[in-house]
C-alpha cells in the first residue's frame, strides 16, 4: 500500500532570524505523521537562505528518505539552483497559470483537448485531474524519439489551467492531419501518404531490447481483460494468446494510437503527438489502431466517424485501404488480404477493450458491438493462425 503524503508549507521569507521556528514547526508536522511521505509546497516562499537550506538538509538526513520541494517560484529556483541544492532534493518549479477560456478548440481524444493559445502556441488539456505523472512521462517519451530521429512535438512547459494541468506546445500554424483531410479532402491521396510515410520513419527505428513496454505484453493485457470481462470465449482467448506468444520478438518502435488526429502538421512537417503511448513490437499493434479508428467504430454505428473524425464513411474507408496500399507497397491481393485479417484480428482485441473501458457495460450500443465482433473473432480465426506480417 503506498504511504500518504503529508505535504509541509514553506512561507515568506527563511533566514537565521525564523529558522529555529521553521525547524520546530517541520518536525511537529512530520512526528504527527511518522508514516506519511514528506512533500514541502514552496507556492509561498519567496526567499530562502543558506540556514533554511541547511535545516531542510539536516531533516532529510535525520529521517532518512527523500523529500521532494514543489511549486518553487523561479527566484527560489535561482537560488536552489546555484548553490547546487536541486542536485540533493528533487525541486518542481511552480506552474504558471493559464486560461482557454475563448480559445480555438483544434482537437479533442479520450485524455483531453487540444486549445491554441496564440498564432504559436497550443496547450493539451488533460481531462483528468491527477494527470501529472501522465503528462511528465509524455515528455520524457517525446524527447527519447526526437532524439532517436522520429519526428514528434515535445512539450516546452507544463502549466495549470483551472483544476487541470496541460502541456504547452510552440507549432506554427499547426494543424492536426486529420484537420485538414476535413478541410481539404481533395488532398486525401497526398494526406494518407505522409500518413504512412511518418508511420514507417517510426517503425523503422529501433531501439535497445527493453527500452520501451513491450507491445506484445500490453496486448496480452488486453487480451486477459476481455476475457474477464465475458468478451470473448476462452476458446477465442487460447487461440489469440498463442498467435501473440509465437510473434518474434521485436525491438522496433509503435506509437500505439496511431491515427491522424495524433498527427499535427506544422509549417509542412508532420509530428506525432500523444507520445505516451510509445512500446516496442510489430507495426501490426499500429495497424490495428489504424483500422480501429477508420472502420471499427463506424459499423454499428452509422455516422460515427462523421462525428468524430469530421469525415464521411466512404473518406474514412479510403483512408484504411490507402493505409493498406501504401504500406505494404500495393503486395498482390492475396498477401494484401492476409495482412488485413491479421490486423483485424488484433484490432478486433483492443476494440473490446475499449468498450469495455469507456461505455457503460449496459449499454445497449456496447452490447451490439461486442457480440458482432466476437462474430468477427470467430471469422477471422478461420483464416488466421498467425500475427506475423508479410
Amino acid at each position: 500500500m503506498s504511504k500518504a503524503t503529508v505535504f509541509i508549507p514553506l512561507a515568506g521569507r527563511i533566514d537565521s532570524s525564523n529558522v529555529p521556528e521553521m525547524e520546530r514547526q517541520i518536525l511537529t508536522l512530520m512526528q504527527e505523521q511518522p508514516d506519511s511521505v514528506p512533500v514541502f509546497d514552496a507556492s509561498g516562499l519567496v526567499y530562502i537562505s543558506s540556514a533554511g537550506l541547511r535545516v531542510l538538509m539536516k531533516i532529510r538526513k535525520a529521517f532518512g528518505h527523500e523529500m521532494e520541494i514543489r511549486n518553487v517560484s523561479p527566484e527560489v529556483y535561482e537560488i536552489l539552483e546555484t548553490t547546487g541544492f536541486t542536485e540533493l532534493f528533487p525541486v518542481k518549479k511552480r506552474m504558471r497559470e493559464v486560461s482557454v477560456e475563448g480559445c480555438e478548440v483544434i482537437g479533442r481524444g479520450y485524455y483531453g483537448t487540444v486549445y491554441r493559445l496564440d498564432p504559436d502556441t497550443i496547450v493539451k488539456v488533460y481531462a483528468s485531474s491527477d494527470s501529472l505523472p501522465l503528462i511528465e512521462n509524455e515528455r520524457k517519451m517525446a524527447k527519447m524519439a526526437f532524439v532517436h530521429g522520429i519526428p514528434t512535438a515535445i512539450s516546452y512547459d507544463i502549466v495549470k489551467v483551472g483544476d487541470s494541468y496541460g502541456s504547452v506546445f510552440e507549432l506554427l500554424k499547426a494543424r492536426t492531419m486529420n484537420d485538414l483531410l476535413v478541410a481539404e479532402p481533395r488532398r486525401a491521396d497526398e494526406l494518407v501518404r505522409s500518413f504512412v510515410d511518418v508511420m514507417k520513419t517510426v517503425h523503422a527505428v529501433e531501439l535497445a531490447p527493453g527500452t520501451l513496454p513491450s507491445a506484445r505484453d500490453i496486448w496480452m493485457g488486453h487480451l486477459d481483460t476481455i476475457l474477464q470481462w465475458g468478451s470473448v470465449s476462452e476458446k477465442q482467448h487460447a487461440r489469440i494468446r498463442k498467435m501473440l506468444c509465437d510473434l518474434p520478438d521485436s525491438n522496433g518502435v509503435v506509437h500505439g494510437d496511431f491515427h491522424m488526429k495524433n498527427v499535427m502538421v506544422a509549417d509542412g512537417e508532420p509530428l506525432l503527438i500523444d507520445m505516451d503511448t510509445l512500446a516496442q513490437g510489430s507495426p501490426i499493434f499500429d495497424l490495428q489502431g489504424v483500422y480501429v479508428a477508420y472502420q471499427a467504430f463506424e459499423e454499428d454505428e452509422p455516422g460515427n466517424t462523421l462525428a468524430f473524425l469530421g469525415i464521411s464513411a466512404e473518406m474514412s474507408g479510403f483512408v484504411w485501404r490507402k493505409t493498406m496500399e501504401y504500406y505494404f507497397d500495393a503486395k498482390d491481393a492475396e498477401t494484401q488480404a492476409r495482412n488485413e485479417n491479421r490486423i483485424r484480428l488484433l484490432a478486433a482485441v483492443r476494440f473490446l477493450q475499449l468498450i469495455g473501458k469507456t461505455d457503460l457495460k449496459a449499454n445497449e450500443l456496447a452490447a451490439i458491438r461486442v457480440r458482432h465482433t466476437r462474430a468477427h473473432i470467430d471469422e477471422l480465426l478461420e483464416k488466421v493462425d498467425s500475427l506475423i506480417l508479410e
